[in-house]
């Protein structure tokens, strides 16, 4: 409270970049993870990328060091206007005193989730695009190709258009809404509960980490099935008109996803997933708090 939305747009957006910077390597691991035998029975493909240690092995190995920033540009401009919405439409809920009524928070969340996720499509659209590309011998998923952010944007919009920049944005949607409310709503739950236990002194930097690592575990679980069917989604080739060659959307993701790698395959890259959103819910939460006192 006390902090003008406008603020917390800003703000926001600040703590989505700062954590970026220091979780994108986790990010780059879990795309390949997600991509790695699309749409293949298990058992029935090769693995260059076998848990989360070995895969930043491999990653390493193919692009260098260097490598597990692939993408960062994008992925700070897509945390930059994602968050920066999210955060300055929950301000506003905050401020109209919605987030007072029964699950008040986690609509609010979900809200402004949906919100930040089509602001940001196009940014996540080339972070995918540049995430999965490397060397043929560990490639997986399709291969895009593009030379950098800037030369992404315009290929995409050269061949596809405006409606192009936003391809995938029907699994966008429903992944940051489910994850946005189950880390709002947890965070804010989760950091009151330790403060009225006096585990932690109201207000202070390990009361905030304490919210955000319960809140990371439940984002990983109910958001990862959805952040797999996103990544596929964005990173499908397409066919001249824009269409996809191998979804023909959401609803038909999952169920292929389900029926040829089986219900696991929802789940694929977890490990990274929450290795991921765990510090980067602490961090930008924690940067986001800390700010807003500031």
């Amino acid at each position: 409270g006390g902090v003008p939305p406008a603020v917390d747009l800003v703000l926001g957006a600040a703590a989505g970049c700062l954590a970026c910077v220091l979780t994108n390597p986790l990010e780059v691991v879990k795309t390949r993870l997600q991509l790695q035998g699309e749409l293949q029975p298990p058992g029935t493909y090769p693995r260059p990328y076998r848990g989360v240690l070995r895969a930043v092995g491999a990653v390493c190995q193919a692009d260098g060091l260097r490598g597990l920033q692939k993408g960062l540009a994008a992925g700070l401009l897509y945390q930059g206007l994602m968050n920066g919405v999210r955060f300055y439409c929950c301000s506003l809920a905050e401020d109209a005193g919605w987030t007072w009524y029964p699950g008040g928070t986690v609509a609010a969340g979900a809200v402004a989730g949906a919100v930040g996720a089509v602001v940001g499509s196009p940014a996540y659209l080339v972070k995918t695009h540049l995430q999965a590309q490397t060397l043929s011998a560990v490639a997986v998923g399709h291969q895009h190709n593009h030379e950098n952010i800037s030369a992404a944007f315009k290929t995409i919009y050269k061949q596809h258009g405006v409606a192009g920049l936003w391809r995938g944005v029907s699994g966008a949607v429903p992944r940051v809404a489910v994850g946005s409310a189950a880390q709002l709503a947890t965070f804010t739950s989760a950091k009151d509960w330790v403060c009225e236990h006096q585990w932690f002194r109201e207000g202070s930097w390990a009361a905030v980490l304490a919210g955000g690592m319960v809140s990371g575990v439940a984002v990983a679980v109910t958001m990862t099935p959805f952040d797999v069917i996103s990544t596929r989604l964005y990173n499908q080739p397409v066919e001249a008109d824009g269409t996809g060659k191998l979804y023909r959307g959401f609803v038909d993701c999952i169920l292929q996803i389900s029926s040829k790698e089986g219900l696991l395959g929802l789940y694929k890259g977890i490990g990274a997933v929450y290795l991921r959103l765990g510090p980067h819910t602490v961090l930008s939460l924690f940067f986001w708090d800390e700010l807003r006192k500031m």
